[in-house]
């Protein structure tokens, strides 16, 4: 008699739970159900519709660096099942991978769709079954199996169970987790924009700058990278980073805290030492012209009337004044951050199942046996750049790896 799994969940960590344990155990009867109409839509919309599937870091002491939260878990899973098995296994499909200069790696088609189809295509190989706009609202277990129930109070049973619905905004989103006694950490949004509204550095929206370091002043939370200047604020690499670390303390805040914006990369001292030098080969230029550190024109112009510098003064007749401003500005611009937008492409929440109820080799709770867990709900989560989805690939693989042995035991 064949065994059942259902996943509740159909993006990427459970989409690939469910297909991996149906290709390892061709008897286990596998179902999918998801709460929306369509399956893997945050694959779909990732990388602005590319797919950002992994990130080419192969040293996991190094990748596990880029997870503000989960590194116990990650040190496990990530070991096991890591970025090149992931490449490996979507080439053995026909899906090959390319990388960019930051390390992101995209499919070579550069279309979501070719991960969204080659999933879909395994799905319907091993004949895993979909079932779609179905809202789980209760979990029982009686007898050995679950019994899960629906907003339409229709039932499901099953012998394993994996729930990957990605994390939620709200702890009240949990409530239906809680028969399962399982401690939930409470969300919080990671990956965030930062809100500065009416402040004049948002008329340079589109202006970006390549390597800048970014703070919180009064805090150890500091990152680097682009930044990119919208209408609303700041976005970019570099201010995700910082969000994702800074979670749960912006939240605490409530995103009201002052940003520190080093444009040049070195500090204050180093920049005064170098300016002697730098004034005498720019001396007979308008501060105007062509900056010294190959800073956008626009930003520049900015930045020296904020500090009340005319484009037409002469380097050599900068006053001291006004060039103690500038130097200051250039390595230490403060900008009051008043509220966030939501990431959309990549909305990841902190928080979720907490970690030490779960073991990190298989997935499995250590609570609830052949109960699985798998992506963003659980504690865990990555800085942008592909490291998200690689949890859900690993986590998945894992959960499937461990299904598929369990249940091929008991045939």
């Amino acid at each position: 008699m064949s065994k059942k799994l259902i996943v509740i969940g159909g993006g990427a960590s459970g989409f690939f739970c469910a297909v991996n344990a149906a290709r390892m155990n061709p008897h286990l009867d596998v179902t999918i159900l998801e709460k929306q109409s369509k399956v893997l839509q945050k694959v779909k919309v990732s990388g602005g519709g590319r797919c950002n599937v992994t990130h080419a870091c192969f040293k996991t002491a190094e990748l596990i660096k880029k997870y503000p939260r989960g590194k116990s878990l990650l040190k496990k899973s990530l070991l096991q099942f890591s970025p090149q098995h992931t490449i490996d296994w979507f080439a053995e499909r026909g899906v090959i991978m390319q990388t960019e200069k930051d390390g992101r790696m995209f499919p070579t088609s550069n279309s979501s769709q070719t991960i969204i189809d080659c999933l879909l295509n395994e799905a319907s190989h091993y004949k895993v079954k979909l079932v779609l706009q179905t809202d789980i609202t209760a979990i029982e277990k009686l007898n050995q199996q679950f019994v899960l129930t629906d907003k339409k109070n229709q039932t499901y049973q099953c012998d394993y169970l994996m729930i990957a619905t990605g994390g939620f905004p709200k702890q009240t989103q949990y409530d239906w987790l809680q028969s399962l006694t399982h401690l939930i950490h409470p969300p919080a949004p990671s990956l965030f924009t930062f809100n500065m509204p009416q402040h004049p550095i948002c008329k340079l929206m589109g202006v970006s700058v390549e390597e800048v370091s970014v703070k919180i002043e009064g805090s150890k939370l500091a990152a680097s990278g682009p930044v990119l200047i919208t209408h609303w604020g700041l976005s970019g690499p570099a201010i995700l980073q910082l969000s994702a670390w800074g979670a749960r303390d912006l939240q605490q805040c409530d995103y009201h805290f002052t940003l520190l914006i080093n444009w040049v990369n070195q500090s204050e001292n180093d920049l005064r030492e170098q300016w002697h030098g730098i004034r005498q080969s720019q001396s007979g230029n308008n501060m105007g012209s062509k900056n010294p550190f190959s800073l956008p024109q626009r930003l520049w112009d900015f930045l020296l009337a904020s500090c009340a510098i005319s484009l037409l003064t002469k380097w050599s007749e900068l006053p001291a004044k006004e060039q103690n401003k500038l130097i200051h500005i250039l390595t230490t611009h403060s900008l009051e951050v008043v509220g966030k937008t939501t990431f959309k492409e990549e909305f990841v929440t902190c928080g979720g199942i907490a970690l030490d109820d779960i073991d990190g080799h298989t997935l499995q709770s250590k609570k609830v046996a052949n109960l699985y867990f798998g992506g963003e709900i659980l504690d865990v989560d990555g800085i942008t750049g592909g490291f998200n989805f690689q949890h859900a690939w690993s986590s998945g693989y894992l959960a499937a790896k461990s299904i598929a042995e369990k249940s091929l035991d008991t045939i």
